[in-house]
Formats: C-alpha cells, sequence, structure tokens
C-alpha cells in the first residue's frame, strides 16, 4: 500500500502544505436547469455532504460544517483509505444507494444507527493531492484527476452529463432522482454559495425547526414546523407524513426532555400541542408553499444532525 500511494507527483496545482477544512462550495438554487456548452450536469444525490481528508496514511471525515465524523462513518474510511495517493482532499456525498440508482436521506439516517455497511462515498471534486493546492484548476482537470485516484475502490465518482440540461433534469425527474447539479466546466473551486454551480430540484426541500408535537388521543400525530425570520421563529405548519412506529418513537424520546410550557413561536398560532425548546431540525420535502410559507404536503425525511 505504502508503494502505491507514493507514486510521483503530476506537476498540476500549487505546492501548498495540507490546509484544514476547506470552506464547501454551496450551489445556488434556480428554477431552472442552465443550458449551454459552458456548464456539465451531475445527479444531486441526497445524503451527507462530506469533506475527506486523506494524510500519513489517515482518513479524516469532515461535515459541512467542519465537524469530525470519521467514527460515525467507518465504511467510508475505510472505502478512501485505498485511494491511490499520499494526500488527497475529497468533496463528496455519503449516501446510501436503492437497487434503482436513487438515494434516500431517511434511508441513510436509518443505516447510519446499524452497521453501516451499505453507506457509501460518492465522490465529485479533488481539492487537494500529494502536496499540491487544485482548486485554482478548471473543474474538468480537478475530476479527471480525482477519478484516476479513486478508480478500483469502492469510492463512487459522480460522472458529469454533457447533455442538454433540461433533458437531463426529465430524466433525473422521471427515475426518481432529487435533481441536477449543474457546474461551470472551467470553473475554479469556489467555497462558499456561488453561482458557478446551480442546483435544480425535483421536489423542495428544506431544514425546518421542530418547535412542537401533537398527539391524538395519546397516539403520534406528527411535528409543528417552525423558519427563523431573524431572532424569531415563524409557524411553517406541520407534518405528520413519514414516521414509522420506530422513527416516532425515537423522535419523541427526544423531544420530550425539550418540553417547554409556552409556544417557541413569535406569533401565537391556534394549534394545540406539546410545546417544546427548538432545537431540533428537520428536513422535510414538499411540494409547494403557501403565501404565508407554511409547507403543502409535507413529508418528514429525518432529523438534520450535520448541521
Amino acid at each position: 500500500m505504502a508503494s502505491q500511494r507514493q507514486r510521483k507527483s503530476p506537476a498540476i496545482g500549487v505546492k501548498a502544505p495540507l490546509p484544514d477544512f476547506i470552506e464547501p462550495a454551496l450551489a445556488s438554487s434556480v428554477e431552472r436547469v442552465p443550458s449551454g456548452e459552458r456548464w456539465i450536469h451531475e445527479i444531486k444525490f441526497d445524503g451527507y455532504r462530506v469533506q475527506v481528508h486523506l494524510a500519513n496514511q489517515a482518513v479524516t471525515i469532515y461535515t459541512r460544517r467542519g465537524h469530525d465524523w470519521t467514527k460515525r462513518f467507518k465504511k467510508v474510511a475505510n472505502d478512501a483509505w485505498h485511494i491511490k495517493a499520499g494526500s488527497a482532499i475529497i468533496d463528496g456525498e455519503v449516501v446510501v444507494p436503492a437497487s434503482d440508482g436513487t438515494t434516500d436521506f431517511s434511508v441513510l439516517q436509518n443505516e447510519l444507527k446499524g452497521k453501516s455497511s451499505k453507506i457509501v462515498l460518492v465522490a465529485f471534486d479533488l481539492l487537494y493531492l500529494n502536496g499540491r493546492d487544485l482548486r485554482s484548476l478548471p473543474l474538468v482537470q480537478r475530476k479527471a484527476e480525482l477519478k484516476k485516484i479513486i478508480a478500483g475502490t469502492d469510492v463512487q465518482f459522480s460522472e458529469s452529463f454533457e447533455l442538454e440540461g433540461r433533458e437531463m433534469f426529465a430524466h433525473a425527474c422521471k427515475i426518481g432522482l432529487e435533481g441536477v447539479v449543474s457546474k461551470v466546466r472551467d470553473s475554479i473551486y469556489t467555497s462558499g454559495r456561488n453561482n458557478i454551480w446551480v442546483k435544480t430540484t425535483c421536489r423542495q426541500r428544506e431544514t425546518l425547526t421542530i418547535a412542537g408535537f401533537a398527539l391524538d388521543e395519546g397516539k403520534w400525530d406528527g411535528v409543528y414546523l417552525g423558519r427563523g425570520k431573524g431572532d424569531d421563529l415563524v409557524y411553517a405548519g406541520k407534518v405528520d407524513h413519514g414516521f414509522d412506529k420506530t422513527s416516532a418513537a425515537e423522535l419523541r424520546e427526544r423531544l420530550e426532555p425539550l418540553r417547554r410550557r409556552t409556544q417557541p413561536y413569535a406569533k401565537r398560532i391556534a394549534h394545540k400541542g406539546i410545546w417544546v425548546e427548538p432545537k431540533l431540525l428537520a428536513e422535510v420535502e414538499y411540494r409547494a408553499k403557501s403565501a404565508e410559507g407554511k409547507v403543502r404536503h409535507p413529508f418528514f425525511k429525518g432529523l438534520r444532525e450535520d448541521l
């Protein structure tokens, strides 16, 4: 393994010491997939965004906020250890692929509670390789280098499609994928949210705060949601779909210690509920939003604990 790792570095990028956690590039939401030859399109995955650091024969996996989750993603760390590089920083997503190729955040959450044998790292960018910083190279060149070093490992490569954007999006939605991420093909890697990477989603997703839960004759009846507006929490609707007995029981167990007497909303709502300190975040999928910002046809996908 050691000899395999110490292949001669290609003279690309800028010679630099291995950086600490790099703030990830984030895609801006757009209504329409961009078209034209300057864009390449990738599948939008439904998982945990991660940054994998490989150095000194050790692997560290960070969440998008820079938390070390190596222990939680043991299988991914083991897979990443086989990458053919002495040092590297890879940008990617941890997912649980379904048999039809789709990925689902709630399935990933359940998988993490067990042995996590099915989770996979899908790698889509390479920021650093063998002592050199690659962020100023064009995206397509970074991806080409990435593909080489993960070949033959269990790390999956996020392919780029050069179809017309709208055609790609139509296919993605038709087969039940979450959407498309479009990237400027010759762009440098830019931390933070930008218009070099844009995402178009087949269904709308949002991370909302849990403000309380409801019981119907003692049985679980969903959670009340809130959205931050300045320092205030504004009512964002109620979600009662997406729970099974286990997930409802587990969520209630998490919420019980957070009980409070009053609603956490800035403006009271007329619903009866058991109110909690607004500390837990829910990932919610929905079809549309009302004029007041309430989610319509919402579906609970899981708690977000990486934010």
